[in-house]
């Protein structure tokens, strides 16, 4: 009970996160940024395109991460996809790009990291970064940034160059916070995995 409190807090961070870039105009990486972009070239809602997106990264979870990992993956998407959907109904408001940078880049690296150390991701590169840290001991905060960074990029055409820089800015904050915690993060796989190996054993 513990762990899907702490999975749903992290969600609820994120969302929170989102929901700033989202009223600040710029975008973050992974599919969550790339969900945004099409939601302003399209009107179309953001928790719709973000369940959507995620489900071809569902067959590479389960099988390279197990179906635990995979089934908790695809309850975080579609939680963060429910609370994502409370915006509609809040009022019109912005925030300036520098202050929605740096704190919705905050917060999504703090909802990700609270994912990530209880056993599930948001989808996406989340589930190849945490796939590298536990097989290579990979950073997973610099492999989610080059992946950011791709879609960051690759958005711009939608958001503009100066707000492509700033969610530039956002995914360094990101990718800097999920950084901070990756030692955690290894440490909690580790553990499920040596769990994982006794139980079969």
């Amino acid at each position: 009970m513990k762990k899907i409190s702490l999975i749903l807090l992290g969600c609820l961070i994120t969302t929170i996160g989102v929901i700033i870039l989202k009223h600040s105009n710029i975008v973050t990486g992974g599919t969550a940024g790339l969900s945004l972009s099409i939601t302003y070239l399209t009107h179309l809602p953001f928790a719709l395109i973000f369940f959507l997106i995620n489900l071809p990264f569902y067959v590479f979870s389960v099988l390279r991460m197990g179906w635990n990992f995979t089934i908790s993956t695809i309850g975080a998407v579609s939680i963060l996809s429910l609370m994502t959907a409370v915006d509609q109904w809040l009022p019109n408001f912005s925030i300036p790009m520098l202050v929605g940078a740096v704190l919705g880049g905050l917060l999504i690296g703090i909802g990700l990291s609270i994912v990530f150390i209880n056993g599930s991701s948001l989808g996406g590169a989340n589930i190849l970064a945490l796939f590298l840290q536990k097989r290579y001991n990979v950073n997973p905060g610099q492999i989610n940034f080059i992946f950011d960074l791709i879609v960051v990029v690759s958005s711009i055409y939608s958001v503009g160059l100066i707000r492509g820089l700033c969610s530039i800015l956002s995914i360094f904050v990101t990718a800097k916070v999920i950084s901070y915690y990756k030692n955690e993060i290894a440490l909690k796989t580790t553990q499920r995995s040596v769990k994982k190996e006794a139980y079969a054993a």
